[in-house]
């Protein structure tokens, strides 16, 4: 999904009721106007080995989906799956059953998400985006590997994230989890303080600046007119 707003640009919301054939909305916003910036964080962590961990999501929630009969857990209703959570417990886990939830509340999040940026409401944003990292902390489980609890990369980097921001922005696991990114949303006046005291911890040029451009994927064409050098 990372290659998909990159080639369509800005914030895009994406349903993927047919996976053949996705409904891609692109949410038009101008991030610029925000007074605030994506920051990408490298926590030096490995996802070798994490082949399991990320299978394990899939399984857990098809395996709550087949309580009902369904291959995937869209087809099972949100109150049927409340109204069964004892069983699910015996019969999947505590695990599938949180990461259950997770799938439930993490959908309607999606489309909140999308409505706030659509209405210019970038605090109620922020707010959603904190929600769901938590959610992904404690829900979802995606922040460490249960097969390798003494790395923890992710987990410190978002601890030492929400002390730098102090209330402020938004942070949250990026991409698959386990190991790897964190991203974070922070006021301007906050980049730099939050970009030294992340560096401190994970190294030199570990916090990365992004922009969130608006135009997606685009061929550039060099021009013998054109005196900027292109490389």
């Amino acid at each position: 999904m990372d290659q998909m707003g990159s080639s369509v640009g800005g914030a895009i919301s994406i349903d993927f009721e047919d996976p053949a054939d996705p409904i891609v909305e692109r949410v038009d916003f101008d991030f610029s106007a925000s007074g605030h910036a994506l920051c990408i964080v490298d926590t030096s962590s490995c996802h070798a080995d994490l082949t399991g961990d990320y299978a394990d999501i899939p399984r857990e929630m098809g395996a709550v989906a087949a309580h009902f009969g369904k291959q995937v857990l869209r087809d099972v209703s949100e109150a049927d799956f409340r109204a069964e959570l004892p069983a699910l417990q015996r019969e999947c886990g505590d695990r599938a059953v949180l990461r259950a939830m997770h799938f439930y509340a993490e959908d309607r999040r999606a489309v909140q998400e999308a409505e706030a940026l659509k209405r210019g409401d970038f605090s109620g944003f922020l707010a959603l985006v904190n929600q769901s990292g938590l959610s992904s902390e404690l829900l979802l489980q995606n922040i460490w590997s249960p097969g390798a609890p003494g790395e923890q990369a992710v987990s410190v980097a978002l601890a030492l994230g929400k002390e730098l921001l102090d209330g402020a922005g938004a942070i949250r696991v990026h991409g698959g989890g386990f190991a790897g990114t964190i991203q974070a949303l922070i006021p301007n006046e906050a980049l730099a303080g939050f970009k030294s005291g992340m560096e401190a911890v994970f190294g030199q040029g570990k916090c990365h600046v992004l922009r969130i451009r608006p135009q997606g994927g685009c061929v550039v064409l060099a021009s013998s007119r054109c005196k900027i050098p292109f490389k």
